[in-house]
């Protein structure tokens, strides 16, 4: 009896947090990719809120319409109370003696992620917004790859194939497919309305990439080549990355592994099929390569926001396991 006493003291102690007021906090809701911004209604109609607009509602890197990065929300303090406090990600602004970006973690539900900014004058707050948007909006992004990948963890596709082919485990629906699993390369994909979704994983040497003068140049013709000889397409016609449409390129990390991300337009040339693609080509220098990550989806005339944000979920999932073969 006393270590059943014990094991519930212990339950009632962690779903506790860690406030004075000592409540139980709730899950947190709201829709992915939606974010709430709490300030008063003439700062928003402001200089402030233009700042906020431009550097959290611009276009997503990489697709071929313009969509925003995050739906936004905006609301007074007044109105932030009760359930609306429960809102998984929340951008709030202050008005204070000093400035800076806070980032606070489960105040008021969990999981939660809340960006405080504060600032003496509209000008130092709109100065704090400027200096530090990747940090805001690299915040908002892990707290949506997180819930995501809970999401999808729900129901998993088994991802054993791609342990014993590459070394590595990735969490994926089970709404997807394996359309190819050659030795060296996989194609895995899931149906759409109107469309599909589809991921490629497959390794390359460790020369391959040029790391000084081209590396983009190096990443297109490594993906034209590989993608290009094993995604399937009609007789004449070739799978290659759009030439008009300049990728996006950054520094990212999969599994602690440093990577290159590159965010474009694929095409099929010789026909009217395009979209967008989101590609991770990881630095695996323990074994001697770089594994090859990438998403892509054909979806035409419709918004394509969320379809490439869940394949950039799944992609960085990737955890590097030794191989069972």
């Amino acid at each position: 009896m006393r270590k059943i006493i014990l094991l519930l003291t212990l339950i009632a102690l962690v779903a506790c947090n860690d406030k004075p007021e000592g409540k139980v906090l709730s899950a947190s809701s709201g829709a992915l990719n939606a974010l709430t911004v709490v300030m008063p209604n003439d700062m928003w109609a402001g200089q402030i809120g233009e700042a906020v607009r431009q550097k959290l509602a611009g276009p997503v890197h990489g697709l071929p319409q313009v969509e925003p990065m995050f739906e936004i929300n905006q609301m007074p303090s007044e109105a932030f109370t009760g359930f609306m406090r429960k809102q998984r990600t929340f951008l709030k602004i202050e008005q204070s003696d000093s400035s800076g970006v806070s980032i606070i973690k489960d105040e008021y539900a969990r999981p939660q992620t809340g960006i405080i900014v504060k600032g003496p004058s509209e000008e130092a707050i709109i100065n704090q917004i400027t200096q530090d948007s990747a940090k805001i909006v690299n915040a908002v992004k892990n707290a949506e790859f997180t819930e995501k990948i809970r999401q999808i963890s729900l129901s998993l596709k088994d991802d054993e194939p791609l342990t014993e082919a590459f070394g590595i485990t990735m969490k994926f629906p089970t709404a997807y497919r394996y359309a190819k699993k050659d030795k060296d390369f996989f194609w895995i994909r899931k149906d759409i309305p109107h469309g599909d979704m589809n991921i490629t994983v497959y390794e390359v040497p460790y020369n391959t990439i040029d790391r000084d003068s081209n590396t983009v140049g190096s990443l297109i013709k490594m993906r034209d080549s590989i993608g290009g000889d094993n995604i399937t397409v009609s007789e004449g016609m070739r799978f290659i990355t759009e030439a008009a449409f300049a990728p996006y390129l950054e520094e990212a990390t999969i599994d602690g592994k440093p990577a290159y991300q590159m965010k474009g337009m694929w095409e099929v040339k010789g026909r009217y099929m395009a979209g967008p693609f989101v590609n991770f080509t990881v630095d695996d220098k323990e074994n001697n390569r770089y594994l090859v990550l990438e998403g892509f989806v054909f979806k035409p005339s419709a918004s394509k926001r969320d379809n490439l944000f869940e394949l950039e979920s799944i992609l960085r999932s990737v955890k590097f396991v030794d191989k069972k073969n």
